[in-house]
């Protein structure tokens, strides 16, 4: 079984914090030996910005398939949220933690924090930023009017690609919002 040795040594591959190095495998070990999770999220707090970037790229790469697999770190990754420096961990958990099963206040949150980082300094922070918070209309549809205003806002004035982003979400919202039930779940939701 690996250790969170194994975990920092793998993680500390790379040129620089943004290369990928050897994620991949991190991937695979982590998601062929679960226990290996909390080690993983640990790493995401590592002084090295490096690993703290290779940790969290390897974390949002597990939580595409398998969120359920950082629930237990739910509080401390939206905690995280507003604080990490690494521009590579701000977009991954601008990614991840959509992802997680929140409650309409945990969502709330994680809107204002995203809401934030639309001034990021990092033209792809900003894109993730508003991938999160489209994203976090699936649990808190309350959400969905702001957030639609913001793709359109951004749609027009953001960078390059948070305007492309912005035409893409807004295709998928309102493809989504003439889904049969939709009204239905949006009403049930307001009582």
């Amino acid at each position: 079984m690996a250790k969170r040795a194994d975990l920092l040594s793998m993680l500390s591959v790379g040129r620089h914090a943004l290369d990928p190095g050897r994620v991949c495998e991190v991937v695979e070990l982590v998601a062929a030996q679960p226990s290996m999770a909390s080690e993983l999220v640990k790493c995401i707090w590592d002084d090295d910005p490096g690993v703290a970037s290779r940790a969290a790229d390897a974390l949002e790469r597990l939580t595409r398939e398998r969120p359920e697999i950082l629930t237990r770190w739910k509080d401390s990754l939206l905690g995280l949220l507003a604080e990490a420096e690494p521009k590579k961990v701000r977009w991954n958990l601008a990614l991840i933690v959509p992802r997680l099963k929140l409650t309409p206040t945990e969502c709330k949150r994680a809107a204002e924090v995203l809401n934030t980082r639309l001034d990021d300094p990092s033209s792809i922070v900003k894109t993730l930023a508003l991938q999160g918070l489209a994203d976090l209309t699936r649990q808190d549809p309350s959400l969905l009017p702001s957030v639609v205003d913001l793709l359109r806002m951004y749609g027009r004035s953001g960078t390059p690609a948070m305007r492309a982003r912005s035409r893409i979400l807004l295709k998928k919202l309102e493809r989504r919002s003439w889904e049969p039930g939709h009204v239905e779940n949006s009403r049930a939701s307001d009582k």
